[in-house]
């Protein structure tokens, strides 16, 4: 294996803390193409469908990756802005506030996005960091609840680029905050806000990014984290049953996945009275695909068809202060006990010496 090649060390260098932001990622354009790339990649993760490479190869490749990229395009370009993917834009908003944030506390700190899947890569944040001089690294998935397919892959792709790197920093890693209460904090304030302009509805619906059953029965914790986010949150709320509902969308193919399924769930609910629909996606930090075209356009059809009067998406946290917020309050609790920078080192170490004398 070729290492990479870096600068000579010197300990005279300025040493950093560095924060990489991870979210899933997005294709570089609404068009088939790109989405093609982007699909190969992530399905393709082991981590994403966990089934026998060849076998998955044969459908990846000969069924898929040949009809759903033109679907999906046209779902992208549905909600593609002037700043590109929605996913991307409010994901480099939240990189731009929280540096600001930390540079507020130590002009030392750094940070830097990457996405699993497409661009900007792990890989290429990486990079960026280190040419700040980082020497010690949070990685910071944007995924509040804990998912081997989505969490654990982060770490599988942060561990490729430390294989490469001849000087690995010291490394931490936030597996999750599904139940954190500075989060918890901000989706109940975001839930308020929005309430207070358009009402309080018959149902308050949490929809959730679903998994296939049988990763939850491997020992897969999302789902009980998933359901741990919604009781804090309606509790927060005041909520209870039936005023609320916890349900899963987004699921591919035809095995069973974690239920209730959003899609069902909504065609039912004006059978059960309820005329005004609210939904919120607790498990997504940044709005996207999956909340701007399949929650809010999809199932908002869905609803109206079966009767339903009033459906209203409740955005992602998205950029809110509350929620950059809480990712400082992530950052200083996970970096704890680290060095700022080298003058910060020198002064520890001059402390220990003292220390050292006197006794």
């Amino acid at each position: 294996m070729k290492f990479q090649v870096e600068p000579p060390f010197s300990h005279a260098s300025e040493s950093a803390t560095g924060v990489l932001l991870v979210n899933l990622g997005t294709p570089d354009a609404p068009t088939r193409s790109a989405v093609r790339r982007y699909l190969a990649e992530f399905l393709w993760d082991p981590r994403v469908v966990e089934m026998s490479r060849p076998a998955w190869w044969l459908v990846l490749n000969g069924i898929i990756l040949n009809t759903r990229p033109a679907r999906s395009a046209k779902a992208y370009a549905s909600v593609w802005g002037e700043n590109g993917s929605p996913l991307l834009d409010y994901s480099r908003r939240q990189r731009d506030a929280l540096g600001q944030r930390l540079a507020g506390e130590d002009a030392a700190w750094q940070v830097a996005l990457g996405m699993r899947y497409g661009t900007p890569s792990i890989a290429d944040a990486v990079d960026e960091l280190r040419a700040h001089g980082v020497s010690r690294l949070l990685v910071l998935p944007l995924y509040p609840q804990y998912s081997a397919t989505t969490t654990a892959s982060v770490f599988d792709a942060v561990a490729d680029v430390m294989k490469r790197t001849r000087r690995v920093p010291a490394l931490r890693m936030v597996d999750s905050y599904h139940d954190h209460p500075a989060y918890i904090d901000a989706l109940a304030a975001s839930v308020r806000d929005f309430q207070a302009t358009h009402g309080v509805p018959d149902r308050l619906l949490m929809s959730f990014h679903g998994i296939p059953q049988a990763y939850f029965e491997a020992g897969d914790p999302y789902f009980c984290h998933c359901q741990k986010t919604a009781r804090l949150l309606a509790e927060r709320l005041g909520l209870s049953a039936p005023d609320y509902a916890v349900t899963f969308q987004s699921r591919l193919g035809p095995r069973d996945w974690l239920r209730p399924y959003t899609d069902e769930t909504i065609r039912s609910l004006p059978g059960e009275g309820v005329r005004h629909v609210q939904v919120i996606c607790p498990g997504f930090s940044a709005d996207c695909l999956e909340t701007l075209e399949e929650i809010s356009v999809e199932n908002r059809e869905y609803f109206v068809q079966a009767g339903g009067e009033r459906f209203e998406y409740i955005p992602c946290l998205n950029d809110r202060a509350d929620h950059i917020a809480m990712m400082q309050t992530l950052v200083s609790e996970h970096t704890a006990g680290w060095p700022r920078g080298t003058a910060d080192a020198a002064a520890t170490s001059a402390r220990a010496r003292a220390l050292g004398a006197e006794q």
